[in-house]
């Protein structure tokens, strides 16, 4: 760094930085996000902006001092998707509670989340307001060990899926509003059905082809194929669009006797 100044001051304030860390990780843990006041989290030696440019110009920037951390926490994420969607690849990191209201946490990495942009714009610079405003947050929301996504057919020509959250029994009240909400803020019901509405184009020539073997049995043919593609989707990810989609399909009675085959 080749402000000298910039940088005694900076190196002076690490305590209070880590002390910020520390108690955004404790309200992560215990959903209390809501209750940090960004004035808590203002550098007494550096300000808002100064603690931003660190962000902009020593951690984001190509070949930047700091760019090495920004590149590990993008590749930390799984399968290089985007753990807000997971449909689309990262391409930029997200600060789960804004930089410009909490400068203290602009550089610290379990603030940074691994995002692509279209949800890293959906996100916007908002600081959440109650338990149930806080969006899901892939460091200390560990959601996936019960289905919770889940998908129904629209019995139309062609046919559509509708996707939802069906909490699980074991959440609470305020995660199950939480999953709701941040599935609304980022949009996923309209993406995952796009998505699946092409998956169901890709598929048709094959569900025709089970059903049309001989004249009995296709149904049952067609639903144990949808059953085998759910539970293989099921196994690599619980909570995907694709094991949604295939999982409602094969529970649909209609879709499976012929549903798919309808064109406008």
């Amino acid at each position: 760094m080749r402000n000298q100044q910039l940088k005694e001051r900076l190196q002076a304030s690490e305590a209070q930085i880590v002390a910020a860390g520390k108690s955004y990780v404790t309200a992560a843990q215990a959903t209390t996000l809501h209750n940090l006041e960004p004035e808590d989290f203002e550098v007494d030696q550096v300000t808002g902006s100064e603690m931003v440019a660190i962000y902009t110009g020593r951690m984001a920037k190509k070949g930047a001092a700091g760019r090495v951390i920004y590149d590990d926490l993008i590749l930390a994420a799984k399968d290089g998707r985007c753990p807000l969607c997971g449909q689309r690849p990262v391409s930029t990191l997200d600060h789960h509670l804004p930089k410009s209201l909490y400068p203290a946490l602009a550089v610290d990495p379990l603030n940074l989340i691994p995002a692509c942009a279209d949800c890293n714009k959906l996100k916007l610079d908002v600081a959440p307001v109650s338990p149930e405003d806080e969006t899901l947050h892939p460091y200390f929301d560990n959601i996936e060990q019960r289905s919770w996504l889940h998908a129904e057919v629209v019995e139309v020509a062609p046919a559509a899926l509708r996707f939802f959250v069906r909490a699980p029994s074991e959440w609470d009240e305020t995660l199950a509003q939480r999953a709701r909400a941040h599935f609304k803020k980022f949009g996923l019901a309209k993406l995952y059905a796009s998505q699946a509405a092409q998956e169901m184009s890709n598929i048709q020539y094959r569900l025709a082809q089970l059903y049309s073997v001989n004249a009995e049995g296709g149904a049952q043919r067609v639903q144990e194929y949808l059953e085998e593609e759910a539970e293989s989707r099921r196994r690599a990810y619980l909570n995907s669009w694709q094991t949604a989609t295939y999982a409602a399909l094969a529970n649909s009675a209609w879709f499976c006797s012929g549903g798919f085959q309808l064109q406008y």
